[in-house]
C-alpha cells in the first residue's frame, strides 16, 4: 500500500495511491481518520484502511505534499555509505553519524526547494527514509522491522558552506524546504528486500548519483537497535539512511543546486521526487 497526503499546502488529507495513478481519499470512506501521523499510526489506521474500496479520484492537478504531518524527529545519518565516506575523503565511521533536521524543512515532492540567503553551496542527497510505526525502546536487532511503518524518499538538502562553517550540521541541513519527502510511504510488503535498492538523483537531466542500498555501511535493523537504546522511537518519526556516493559538492569541480535547477531523487519501488529549485 502507498499512503500519501494530498490537497493544497496546509490542508493535506489522507490517501492511497493506486498502481494507476489514482488516489483514494481515506476522508470519504473514514470521516473520522487522523492524518498521517503519530495518532495514524498508534491507532493501527494503515491496517484498517488496506483493501479499502472507496471511489478514487483522477490525479490530474492534484498536489502530493509530504506523506507525513509533523514527525516528531527527523533523524538522519551521515557517512552511511562506503562509496559516499571515500568520495569525501573520510574513513568509514565506526559508529553511526547522527544528526536531525527540523520540522520546517519538510516539502512535498513537487514543491520548490527554496535557496536560503546564508549559503551559496546548496548540495542533493538521495535517501531512504525508514518511518516508525510502534512507540519502542531499546529495540533489539532481531525486532527491529516490526517497528517500520514503512518507507519514502527524502532528499537531504545541504547548505554545505554553513554545514562545514560551523563545525556542525543543524543549521546547514535545517534551513526551510530542505526535506522534500514522499511520493508515498509504502509499506513493507511492497518493498520486498530494502536491502538491494536503487538510488539515483538526476540533476538537470544528468545522472549525478546512481547506488545501492546494499553499499549501507549501518543496516537498518541496526540503526533502530542504537537510536532507541536512550532515545525512545515514537510512530511517525523518521529515520533517514545516509545516501550513496555522488553530492554535488565533492565533484571536481563542485557542481551546485541554483535557481532554475530541477533536482530528481528515485529509490525503485517507492517512486520519485521532483523539486524545481527557486531563489529565496
Amino acid at each position: 500500500m502507498k499512503l500519501v497526503r494530498f490537497g493544497d499546502k496546509g490542508r493535506e488529507k489522507p490517501g492511497i495511491l493506486l498502481i494507476d495513478g489514482r488516489i483514494v481519499d481515506l476522508r470519504t470512506a473514514f470521516p473520522g481518520i487522523p492524518d498521517i501521523g503519530e495518532r495514524f499510526f498508534r491507532e493501527d489506521w494503515p491496517a484498517k484502511v488496506a483493501g479499502t474500496t472507496a471511489p478514487a479520484l483522477d490525479p490530474a492537478g492534484i498536489r502530493l505534499g509530504c506523506p507525513l504531518d509533523r514527525p516528531g524527529k527527523i533523524i538522519c545519518l551521515g557517512k552511511n555509505y562506503a562509496e559516499h565516506a571515500k568520495e569525501g575523503g573520510f574513513e568509514a565511521p565506526a559508529r553511526p553519524l547522527l544528526f536531525c533536521k527540523t520540522g520546517n524543512t519538510l516539502n512535498g515532492p513537487a514543491d520548490p526547494i527554496v535557496l536560503p540567503r546564508s549559503s551559496r553551496q546548496v548540495d542533493w542527497e538521495v535517501e531512504l527514509a525508514v518511518v516508525i510505526g510502534r512507540e519502542g525502546k531499546r529495540i533489539p536487532r532481531q525486532k527491529a522491522l516490526d517497528y517500520v511503518a514503512g518507507f519514502t524518499v527524502m532528499n537531504d538538502v545541504s547548505g554545505r558552506d554553513a554545514q562545514f562553517a560551523d563545525s556542525q550540521w543543524f543549521r546547514g541541513k535545517s534551513f526551510d524546504t530542505f526535506a522534500p519527502m514522499g511520493p508515498a510511504l509504502v509499506t513493507p510488503d511492497e518493498i520486498g528486500d530494502y536491502r538491494n535498492l536503487r538510488l539515483t538523483a538526476v540533476v538537470d537531466g544528468r545522472v549525478m548519483q546512481d547506488g545501492s542500498t546494499r553499499d549501507m555501511i549501518f543496516d537498518i535493523p541496526f540503526l533502530i537497535e542504537n537510536i532507541s537504546e536512550d532515545i525512545t522511537l515514537l510512530p511517525g518519526d523518521v529515520i533517514s539512511t545516509g545516501t550513496p556516493a555522488g553530492v554535488g559538492i565533492f565533484r571536481d569541480p563542485p557542481v551546485l543546486l541554483t535557481a532554475g535547477s530541477l533536482v530528481e531523487c528515485r529509490i525503485e519501488k517507492i517512486g520519485a521526487l521532483r523539486n524545481p529549485v527557486v531563489a529565496g
